[in-house]
């Protein structure tokens, strides 16, 4: 069994209110629905064009950069908005990312100091979220455990495929709840890959 530090065990479960208390600006009109879509394999070839025009505006500020969420697991159902874990050195430090990614078009949505430094953007077209973490985040690590389990999984992956056009039915006049209703599958999937 692998052993994992417990900061990668232990996730984090935001309220709607500490998700309110983070929001800068207008919320994006994704967040107004949710769409559940069959995979693409074109949201690869999307994630690729981002990485370079982060990578492109960014430079040498960049430690990581990773395809997470469902659209980065080949097979997976999703909402067709590509999920990006992008990692500086410290993302207090605002003035050394944010003006090159406004450039971009991102918009700042998110400022999240108490969930390990989290800042959240959205491109233009708002079908790209860019989660900013701070060097040594547990968070990106979770992400990608994450996604290598379900790429390798196919029991797992339909379970939350399953569970996720589940749950967008059943939040469909409340779409702010999704994501928290996913909780409970996550965990579960979760404590498998945290059990081997």
């Amino acid at each position: 069994m692998a052993e994992y530090p417990q900061d990668i065990v232990q996730r984090f479960h935001g309220s709607p209110e500490q998700v309110g208390a983070g929001l800068v600006g207008e919320p994006p009109r994704t967040w107004q629905s949710v769409v559940i879509e069959d995979y693409d394999p074109e949201w690869v070839g999307r994630f690729a064009a981002v990485r370079a025009l982060l990578t492109g505006a960014l430079g040498g500020l960049i430690i990581g950069v990773e395809h997470v969420g469902s659209t980065s697991v080949p097979g997976l159902a999703a909402k067709p908005v590509i999920d990006i874990d992008l990692t500086v050195e410290d993302t207090a430090e605002e003035s050394t990312y944010l003006p090159a990614l406004e450039r971009l078009g991102y918009r700042l949505v998110l400022r999240e100091p108490w969930w390990h430094g989290h800042r959240m953007l959205v491109s233009p077209a708002e079908d790209v979220n860019l989660h900013v973490w701070p060097r040594g985040a547990p968070e990106p690590v979770r992400h990608r455990l994450f996604r290598d389990w379900l790429r390798s999984h196919p029991d797992d992956r339909e379970l939350y495929a399953t569970t996720k056009r589940r749950l967008a039915r059943q939040t469909a006049q409340r779409p702010g709840d999704y994501s928290l209703a996913k909780n409970d599958v996550i965990d579960e999937i979760y404590a498998r890959i945290f059990s081997r």
